[in-house]
Parts: structure tokens; sequence; C-alpha cells
């Protein structure tokens, strides 16, 4: 993939709420966020020069801090785009943190297998691709890639754009591995559920192979919270498929500017309000993320 070439700074965006607050549900013991990123200190990770944006630190322990004020138990780390393809910073994080998070890298498009095995140990367990909806610094999706982090269990973590899930998802499908779709599979919410994209991504998840996350709603909706456009896609997705379902803050919300910027205490107050049911809430925050990136069992009594 050829790199684009940068126009100007990328510029910065609006930082998170720094005050979050606790969620009005009770969050079951073991939760997982499984969809944030994390960026610095500046002086040490300069962002991408093509990167679409560039961001105040987000730093691991400001993220631990929140962990225990939302009643969160660990976060999976996805390799922030302003970082383009470079898996310093994620290794750092990792090596640092090994309790706190697991991670999904977006690899070079000439990784080697010593490269993923290196990622692998410091707790790394899916690749992350973009379709060409998205632009900057980052993988096209990649069989001879995937190839090679499916020898190591990893998943595809696939991010599309629009409604082009349609046009990716045989492709994907074809893979024979498991596939993460981000964000509602990036679904345009005012479609609504009999849209083509929403019945392709029903359609996948019948494989068995394919899990997404009801993550990001911000993408989905231009409007500001409660995102309400996408909650019959929400509610949909629990009553179709709720053993396939992983939920994520996308913390700390880049690109936001010129949008109100969501509390994550509310972001998790809305989950509950999609998911009114203890049981299935249980499944998506603590046993499904366990078992898809590897951190173990849950706690006694979860």
């Amino acid at each position: 993939m050829s790199t684009p070439t940068p126009s100007a700074a990328p510029p910065l965006t609006q930082p998170p709420d720094p005050h979050p607050r606790s969620p009005g549900f009770r969050v079951p013991d073991g939760a997982i966020d499984c969809h944030i990123h994390l960026f610095g200190p500046a002086s040490r990770y300069p962002f991408n020069p093509c990167s679409r944006y560039s961001c105040a630190d987000a730093l691991p322990s400001t993220h631990i801090a929140m962990q225990k004020v939302l009643g969160l138990s660990g976060a999976v780390v996805v390799s922030g785009g302003g970082y383009g393809q470079d898996t310093t910073h994620l290794e750092e994080v990792l090596s640092h943190y090994p309790d706190h998070f697991r991670g999904v890298a977006l690899l070079p498009d000439n990784v080697t297998t010593e490269h993923i095995a290196r990622l692998d140990r410091l707790g790394v367990r899916g690749a992350r691709f973009v379709s060409a909806g998205h632009s900057g610094a980052l993988p096209r999706l990649s069989k001879k890639v995937a190839g090679l982090v499916a020898d190591f269990g990893w998943h595809i973590q696939f991010y599309p754009a629009g409604d082009d899930l349609v046009a990716h998802a045989s492709e994907l499908l074809e893979l024979g591995m498991t596939i993460v779709l981000d964000h509602f599979a990036a679904i345009p919410a005012s479609g609504g559920v009999h849209q083509p994209a929403f019945e392709c991504l029903l359609r996948m998840l019948e494989s068995g192979r394919v899990w997404v996350k009801l993550s990001g709603p911000m993408r989905c909706d231009p409007n500001d919270f409660p995102y309400a456009s996408v909650e019959p896609l929400a509610r949909a997705l629990v009553a179709r498929a709720p053993e396939r379902l992983l939920w994520g803050s996308d913390w700390p919300h880049v690109n936001m500017n010129g949008r109100l910027m969501p509390n994550d205490g509310d972001l998790l107050d809305l989950f509950a309000h999609w998911v009114p049911d203890e049981s299935i809430r249980q499944r998506i925050l603590v046993e499904h993320p366990r078992a898809v990136y590897g951190f173990g069992a849950s706690p006694a009594g979860a």
C-alpha cells in the first residue's frame, strides 16, 4: 500500500470528558472494554503526518483510573490510526501493563512472523484492517497478513465505512477466520434495520465466526448523545445474536470536533438501556471479551 502524502499537520481532536460518571447500573465483575485507543506521551510518540487527527495524551494510567470509576477490569487497546502502522507504542503499553490490557494491532504491510510473535507474547490478539472508505496510513485487508496472524490464533478486526460491509462480506468470510467488526460495522444508523448492509451483517453473524462491537455509536449517527437512531440496530442485534456481541467505549473518542463529547459513564448506561437483560450484559461485558481476547477466566462469582 502506498503511503498517502500529508497535506498539513493533523488537526488536534477535542479531549474526552475528564470526569467520567459511575454508571447507574451494577457493572458485572470482570467487565472488559473491547475498544479503546491510547496516545502519548507526545514527546516520545509523535503522530504519523498522514493521520487524520492528533490527540492530547491519553495515557494508560488515565484509563486505568477510569476503569475503577466505571467498574471495569481491563480493556483492549486498538492501535490508534494516529500512529499509522507502527506498533511501537502499543508494544510499550502492553509490556508495562500486562494485567490491564490486551491489544489489536495495525500491522505494517511487510510484517514478519518474528514481529507477530513478539506482539503475541505481549498480548496482541488481533490484526485490524480498514476499508478504502477510511483515509490515512492504515492497512487494507491482506490475505497474506491474515494468513500469518492465523498461525498465532489471532482474529481479523475490520472497520468498514458507510454501507460497504456488503462489498467486503464474502472476502472476509472466505478467510475462514474469526472476524470482529468495529462500531456496529459502521452501518449508517439512519438507514434502519432493513437496509442491505444491516441485513448483510445479520447473515454474517449466522456463520458463528463473526462478532460485532456495540461500540462507537457516534460513528454511525452524526447527532449527539444518546444517538437515538442507533438504538433499533442495537436492540435488533441483541434480539437476534446476543452470543456474537462485544462492547467498547472507543475512548478517547477522537474526531469529535464540533460535536458534543459523551461522558463514558453515560455510554455504559446507554449500553445497559440497549441490553436490559442482566444475563446478556454479563455475556457481552465479561464472558465474550475474555474468550476473544484471552483475559483469562471470569472472576469468581462474576
